[in-house]
C-alpha cells in the first residue's frame, strides 16, 4: 500500500498550482497577446503528466524497478546537460549566455530538475554499497573516500553554475549532499571542512560573475541600513553599497504585495501586484503572489501542506528497512525542503533571489514532473514499510 497522506498533499499543492497559475498570469496573458488559457493548459498538460508518472511508478515494484529509474535519471540527464552545450540554437537557445532549456517543438526541457533526484538516486544507491556498515573513519579516510562524489559534485557545479549560471541549484545540490553525508556517519570535522569549502566557492562564483554581483549588492542595498546600524563601527560603514545601485524593484514589490495580503488575503484573483509590479509572478514569485490573494493563512496552509509533505517523506524514510530507500527517502526530502527555503527567502528579502521554483507550485513543466517523479519514486518505497491493518505506518 502506497503512502496515501503524502499524495494527497501533493496532489493539493498541484491543484493549487493550476488555480494559481491562472489566477496570476493574468497580466502576462494580456501583455504577450496570449490566450486568457495559455499558462492554465500548459501547467495542467506538465500536472496530468506528473500525476500519470508517479502513479505508474507507485505501482512498479521497488526491488526490480527501484535502480533501474534512479541510474536512467543519473546517467540520461547528466549527459544531456553536458551535450546540451554543444547542440545548436534550434533546440537549445542561449539567454544571456546560459544554455538551460532544451526546446523539443512546443515543450522545453530543463535537465538539471531532472538530474538533481537522479543525484540524490546516485548518491542513495552508492552510499548505500559502501558506506553504512563503515564506522570511525578518520579525517584523512573519509577525504579519500567522498572525495569521488565531491569530484562528480564539482563537474555538476561547473555545468550548472559557470555554463548554465544558475547557481541556485548548485546551493540545492550542494546543501543535500552534505547533510546526506552526515546519514551516512562522516564527522563533524568533514561537515564543517565541507561547509567553508562551499562558502568559498560560492563566493568565488558570485565575485567572478558580474550579473551575480549586481544581484548581492542590489539585494544588500536593501538591508544595508538594518544590519550595519548594529554595529556603530566607523570601518564598517565601507561596506555601504552607492545608491547608484538599481534598485531591487522585484523584492520591494514582493514585500508589498505580502504585506498587502494582510490576514485573509484580498480575494482570489484580486492581487494587484500581478499586473505587471511582479513580472511573471506565477513562476518564482508565487509565494507572494498566493498570500497577496490569500493572505497569510493561504501562506501558512501552503507551508503547512509543504511541511506535511517532508514528514512524510522523513517518516516513510525512518521506517523503510533497504538502505538505499532510506537515503534516497531522506535526499528527496532535502530537496523539497531547500527549494523551499531558497525560495521563500528570496522573495521575502532575507537572501538574494536565486530563481528556484517553489516545489509543486511555480509554473513549469520540467521542475512539475520532476517533482513527481520524485514522489513516485518514494510512494513505490512506500510499499515496503510496515503498516497496520488500517494501513497506517507503525
Amino acid at each position: 500500500m502506497i503512502d496515501k497522506p503524502l499524495l494527497a498533499a501533493v496532489m493539493a499543492l498541484l491543484t493549487l498550482s493550476l488555480v494559481m497559475d491562472y489566477s496570476l498570469s493574468v497580466y502576462t496573458v494580456a501583455h504577450f497577446g496570449y490566450e486568457d488559457f495559455h499558462f492554465f493548459i500548459r501547467q495542467s498538460s506538465a500536472v496530468i503528466i506528473g500525476f500519470i508518472a508517479m502513479i505508474i511508478l507507485s505501482k512498479m515494484d521497488p526491488d526490480v524497478w527501484f535502480s533501474r529509474v534512479g541510474l536512467a535519471l543519473f546517467f540520461t540527464f547528466f549527459l544531456l546537460m553536458i551535450v546540451m552545450q554543444f547542440l545548436p540554437s534550434s533546440l537549445v537557445n542561449a539567454v544571456g549566455g546560459a544554455k538551460r532549456w532544451i526546446h523539443l517543438g512546443p515543450m522545453s526541457i530543463a535537465p538539471v530538475e531532472f538530474f538533481k533526484v537522479g543525484f540524490v538516486f546516485f548518491l542513495a544507491w552508492s552510499f548505500s554499497r559502501k558506506f553504512m556498515q563503515t564506522r570511525n573513519m578518520n579525517f584523512i579516510e573519509e577525504i579519500r573516500a567522498y572525495s569521488p562524489y565531491l569530484f562528480v559534485f564539482f563537474i555538476a557545479v561547473v555545468i550548472i553554475a559557470v555554463f548554465q549560471k544558475d547557481l541556485g541549484q548548485v546551493v540545492v545540490l550542494g546543501a543535500t549532499l552534505m547533510v546526506m553525508f552526515l546519514f551516512i556517519g562522516s564527522s563533524m570535522k568533514f561537515f564543517f571542512t565541507l561547509l567553508s569549502g562551499a562558502f568559498i566557492a560560492v563566493f568565488a562564483l558570485i565575485f567572478i560573475a558580474p550579473h551575480r554581483m549586481a544581484r548581492i549588492k542590489s539585494w544588500w542595498s536593501t538591508i544595508q541600513n538594518d544590519i550595519l546600524g548594529l554595529f556603530p563601527f566607523e570601518e564598517l560603514q565601507n561596506l555601504r553599497v552607492e545608491t547608484t545601485v538599481k534598485e531591487p524593484y522585484q523584492i520591494s514589490n514582493s514585500l508589498n504585495a505580502i504585506h498587502n495580503g494582510g490576514f485573509f488575503g484580498e480575494g482570489l484573483g484580486n492581487g494587484q501586484f500581478k499586473l505587471g509590479y511582479l513580472s511573471e509572478v506565477h513562476t518564482d514569485f508565487i509565494l507572494a503572489g498566493i498570500t497577496e490573494e490569500l493572505g497569510f493563512v493561504g501562506l501558512a496552509l501552503v507551508t503547512f501542506t509543504i511541511l506535511f509533505i517532508i514528514f512524510r517523506i522523513f517518516k516513510i524514510a525512518s521506517k523503510v528497512r533497504n538502505p538505499m530507500y532510506y537515503l534516497f527517502s531522506i535526499g528527496v526530502g532535502l530537496l523539497i525542503a531547500f527549494a523551499f527555503i531558497l525560495n521563500s527567502y528570496g522573495i521575502s528579502g532575507i537572501t538574494p533571489i536565486k530563481g528556484i521554483a517553489v516545489p509543486f507550485l511555480s509554473y513549469g513543466g520540467s521542475h512539475i514532473l520532476a517533482a513527481c517523479i520524485a514522489i513516485g519514486m518514494v510512494l513505490m518505497v512506500s510499499k515496503k514499510v510496515p503498516r497496520d491493518m488500517h494501513g497506517n505506518i507503525f
